[in-house]
């Protein structure tokens, strides 16, 4: 059974940095490309940028574009979002997921096995 679990989510203020991590286990990811996504309340949830298999590749959506960085670690079978710069709207909570369809979407649909998600709240 896959699963992954988010860690990391807090409670920030407006200007600041925070790490997010996603462990993946029950079975290995490290050819597998990753994202993350984020919800915020009343809103659909919304990619946030997927992380090639080797990790050396990645992409975003504008919104965080130059203030968040997504990272791979192939030995530990985690991936890392670190959010800089953060700002009240990006309060929400922060899923992540494997990509099971082609590289380059921000499709929900094409991500799968989500984990339970780590809340991010940015106060002003």
């Amino acid at each position: 059974q896959v699963q992954l679990v988010e860690s990391g989510g807090s409670l920030v203020q407006a200007g600041g940095s925070l790490r997010l991590s996603c462990a993946a286990s029950g079975r290995t990811f490290s050819n597998n490309a990753m994202g993350w996504f984020r919800q915020a309340p009343g809103k659909e949830r919304e990619f946030v940028v997927a992380i090639s298999g080797s990790g050396r590749n990645t992409y975003y959506a504008d919104s965080v574009k130059g203030r968040f960085t997504g990272s791979k670690d192939r030995a530990k079978n985690t991936v890392y979002l670190q959010m800089n710069s953060l700002k009240p709207e990006d309060t929400a909570v922060y899923y992540c997921a494997v990509l099971y369809g082609s590289w380059g979407s921000q499709l929900e649909a094409d991500f799968g096995s989500w984990g339970q998600g780590t809340q991010v709240t940015v106060s002003s």
